[in-house]
């Protein structure tokens, strides 16, 4: 982590899981300490599927968290940022982008050249529908294989688009591990201008982590049978 941010800078990790993702086990007051501990000014809980947790955590950390959702699409994963309702899942890309305008929500696309991830969008689903969309992943901590950042990286340079980054969190202790040192900002216009300004910083964790979200999907199935 960079030791100074330029003043009226935050740090924005804009890609985190809590325990109520169907794979994290993270409790809501575990990200809030987890970020004061690693200097993480703002973070976006982007729960697969579902808000109800960003919007609790907000309620606990108003000037902390960015309510977003992790949208399984007919064509792979896309982001909300700054949403207030349920985007339901199972809608094509342009259903999905409409969904999060009627919201007045930013457009972002999730690890979307990452092959290792069933759910990534893949290049050519990302061409179709790159003009409706606000930012890209460039750097996603999760992502195995530093060339498939890399990709992304060079995609959004292609098309003009900002790039975000996220540790893609499932646990506490990977909060912080990638994020964006950008101007503070308040609402989805400030925070597209900027993120234009952001710079990227970032760590990927190693493979092992996607144990824990197994580990959580087992615990959650193992105890709703009970």
């Amino acid at each position: 982590m960079s030791n100074s941010l330029p003043q009226g800078w935050v740090r924005a990790d804009l890609h985190c899981h809590t325990i109520y993702s169907k794979d994290s086990l993270t409790p809501l007051e575990a990200v809030i300490r987890a970020c004061e501990r690693k200097g993480i000014h703002r973070i976006a809980v982007t729960g697969h599927n579902i808000i109800e947790g960003a919007l609790r955590l907000r309620d606990m950390a108003p000037e902390l968290v960015i309510v977003g959702e992790e949208i399984k699409t007919t064509h792979g994963e896309m982001q909300a940022f700054f949403i207030e309702g349920l985007i339901p899942p199972g809608l094509s890309p342009e259903e999905t982008v409409a969904r999060i305008r009627e919201q007045g929500g930013v457009v972002g696309v999730s690890h979307p050249l990452d092959p290792t991830r069933g759910e990534a969008i893949g290049e050519v689903n990302l061409r179709r529908i790159v003009h409706l969309v606000d930012c890209i992943e460039v750097f996603n901590a999760r992502t195995t294989f530093a060339l498939h950042n890399r990709r992304a990286a060079e995609f959004a340079r292609a098309h003009s688009l900002p790039g975000t980054a996220g540790s893609d969190a499932h646990t506490a202790f990977e909060i912080g591990r990638a994020y964006v040192e950008m101007p503070a900002f308040d609402d989805p216009v400030s925070f597209l201008e900027a993120l234009a300004q952001g710079r990227v910083v970032g760590r990927r964790s190693l493979p092992l982590v996607h144990l824990f979200s197994r580990w959580a999907i087992f615990r959650k199935r193992l105890l709703a049978h009970r």
